[in-house]
């Protein structure tokens, strides 16, 4: 069983695992299940809600905080762009997709697919499954 410590500065309990875990510790009102009107994905072995940015998992009394690992399925580099929109359009706050944490960074979900933006393209993340 894996021992928890303190993020320092950030005021949140980490779990050491395979993807960043949290403890999310601000107030959290909104109880996460299906129909709860946020997006709901597929997240290694559970479901995850995507919330104002962030990736919530209801965990017994709390809500975890995950973000998607960089790994050989979810790449961080700069790849082939990606598809799925009109190639005008630009990703970030109010452009009408889930923003996902990735990372150290954010990406955005459409169709199923992480995208990142870079330069005048996206760079294609990976894929999410919607639940």
């Amino acid at each position: 069983m894996s021992a928890c410590f303190a993020r320092r500065g950030v005021g949140h309990t980490v779990l050491p695992m395979s993807t960043t875990h949290e403890i999310h510790t601000g107030s959290h009102d909104h109880a996460h299940g299906p129909g709860c009107g946020h997006t709901a994905v597929r997240h290694e072995d559970h479901v995850d809600y995507l919330h104002d940015g962030h990736m919530h998992h209801p965990h017994e009394n709390h809500v975890d905080e995950h973000v998607v690992a960089v790994d050989d399925a979810h790449p961080a580099a700069c790849t082939s762009a990606a598809g799925g929109h009109d190639a005008t359009h630009t990703h970030g706050p109010s452009c009408g997709h889930d923003p996902v944490p990735h990372g150290d960074h954010v990406d955005y979900l459409v169709d199923g697919q992480l995208h990142h933006p870079h330069g005048d393209h996206c760079d294609a993340h990976g894929s999410l499954e919607t639940a």
